[in-house]
């Protein structure tokens, strides 16, 4: 059968699960979006900035495990995707990248829009190819897919214009069945390690989310306490005696209490990047489905490729009667009562760690948490302490600001569940537009918008530098008119006594919706330690 390559990347697409394209149409991609709109089953999501069709892309990969797309065409709309791309590197989500390219006949002769492709996206790719032949873009689109899937990662394709309206006989089948990967491991090696311990401590990532029940199970049974880094944060609810927080500067002094007494560290499906707030001098075991994580950034015992399901699954411990964790409950017991006196204080502006407890006591239990970067990760980190397991999405590797809506909105396209955004007022500045993609497709995120009109991460760190604040006052409009005016619900919470009142109002709106939260703009985060 004879298709266009527009077509025909669309079909490769929909065999690989894609269910959406984000991105902005344009002349060098309208053929692609041309053939999206035919399709029975991909759908084209406009977007109002390619880096929030980027950024969801990447969020909605990270949290469903399959591929996700976005596209730009030539020149500055392929450009402005790699923002959002290079963060699905760093989070290591599958994400196909489609951008546009002027016709190949005009290729090297400095064309209008014309921007080398291949050069410029060679870092943020793992597969990172041109189309020249229309009888090969089956297989290099087949190619393209796996790629990411497999190596979980971004796969780029330039897609010049005349190659994509080209005609194609089609006659293979699309071989989007992925090898089977089977962990072999020395199970007993492991069980010997942790036997000879008195005092473990697991430290947990990303890649331990969907173990949560094994992972207590695991833990109580061997007397660990629990800390986390950030992606960890929501596998297991913190009211559980043992988790004892997150680690390192956006973490939980009982935390570091834990590690600073610990005899063996065993890392599931963590590649933590802060190594001076790891204990040093005693065994580790760490397991990661990336051999290239294993012992990258220190010195380990034993390495074990394994994904944390099959590790769990697999190692069966003596059970330790002598539990560690519960020598630490004083400690955590005095970090939640120091947390506690700004949690609690009824104060106008509103603490930002009151609106962070408010807002953990009115989650929906199925809610899903994503937030943006700034001192609203440190409030989250620190204040939300969740009380079941939630799924939980930040741009933790490559700490971008702007992430907030724009991953919200990928990962509610991707699922029915709510999704909340926690965002401070500059990311929330930096890609709010996003709010109209929201309200056009009726994808009802609510957003809280931590609004000190300041960039009071950068404010902290000047200070601590020794420097002046300098270049961090914000001018905003009032966030809740702006979402009003896009067709959202606007909120706007400057009395901290109408603060529960205004969260729920939020939550329960049937439309995507913003509250515009005034808070104080001279709170720090506890030291963690």
């Amino acid at each position: 059968m004879e298709y266009s390559v527009a077509d025909l990347i669309v079909s490769v697409l929909a065999e690989f699960g894609v269910k959406r394209v984000y991105g902005v149409p344009g002349d060098s991609i309208n053929p692609l979006v041309e053939a999206i709109r035919k399709s029975p089953s991909v759908r084209f999501i406009q977007v109002r900035h390619e880096e929030g069709g980027a950024l969801a892309a990447s969020f909605e990969a990270k949290h469903t495990g399959t591929l996700a797309a976005a596209l730009g065409t030539s020149g500055p709309g392929s450009v402005h995707l790699l923002n959002g791309l290079y963060n699905a590197k760093l989070e290591h989500a599958p994400v196909i990248a489609l951008t546009g390219q002027v016709r190949s006949d005009t290729i090297g002769f400095d064309s209008p829009q014309e921007v080398d492709l291949l050069k410029l996206f060679d870092d943020v790719s793992i597969f990172n190819r041109q189309i020249i032949n229309p009888a090969s873009a089956q297989r290099m689109v087949t190619l393209a897919c796996r790629t990411s899937l497999l190596g979980k990662g971004v796969s780029h394709l330039v897609l010049p214009v005349d190659v994509l309206r080209s005609k194609v006989e089609v006659n293979e089948k699309v071989q989007a069945d992925l090898p089977h990967v089977e962990y072999v491991f020395d199970v007993k090696k492991a069980e010997e390690v942790i036997n000879a311990s008195s005092k473990p401590v697991i430290l947990i990532g990303g890649g331990a989310r969907g173990a949560s029940h094994m992972l207590d199970e695991f833990a109580e049974r061997i007397g660990a306490p629990i800390v986390y880094s950030l992606n960890g944060k929501g596998v297991l609810p913190e009211t559980d005696p043992k988790v004892m927080g997150g680690l390192g500067l956006l973490g939980a002094k009982p935390s570091s209490i834990a590690l600073g007494g610990a005899d063996l560290l065993i890392m599931l499906g963590s590649s933590f990047p802060f190594t001076e707030f790891l204990p040093k001098g005693i065994p580790t075991i760490q397991v990661d489905i990336e051999p290239a994580n294993l012992g990258k950034r220190m010195g380990v015992e034993l390495s074990i490729v394994s994904t944390v399901e099959k590790f769990l699954s697999s190692v069966k411990p003596e059970e330790k009667h002598d539990k560690y964790y519960l020598k630490l409950q004083d400690a955590k017991r005095e970090w939640l009562s120091e947390l506690e006196q700004r949690e609690k204080a009824m104060e106008t502006p509103i603490p930002p760690q009151a609106l962070v407890r408010k807002i953990c006591e009115e989650l929906p239990p199925e809610a899903i948490l994503v937030c943006d970067v700034g001192l609203v990760t440190l409030w989250c980190a620190q204040n939300l302490r969740l009380r079941r397991p939630y799924a939980f999405y930040t741009s933790s590797w490559l700490g971008t600001m702007g992430c907030g809506v724009a991953g919200a909105l990928g990962v509610s396209f991707a699922s029915d569940k709510p999704v909340i955004a926690l965002v401070g007022d500059g990311g929330f500045s930096m890609t709010m537009m996003e709010m109209l993609t929201a309200v056009k497709y009726s994808r009802p995120i609510k957003v809280v918008v931590f609004n000190n009109s300041k960039l009071g991460l950068i404010k902290i760190e000047q200070e601590l530098m020794g420097y002046q604040e300098y270049g961090t006052e914000l001018h905003n409009p009032d966030f809740a008119k702006l979402a009003e005016s896009m067709g959202a619900l606007g909120i706007r919470l400057e009395d901290i006594s109408k603060m529960g009142e205004a969260i729920r109002e939020l939550i329960e709106a049937d439309r995507p919706a913003v509250l515009d939260a005034v808070i104080n703009p001279n709170e720090v985060p506890a030291s963690p330690l």
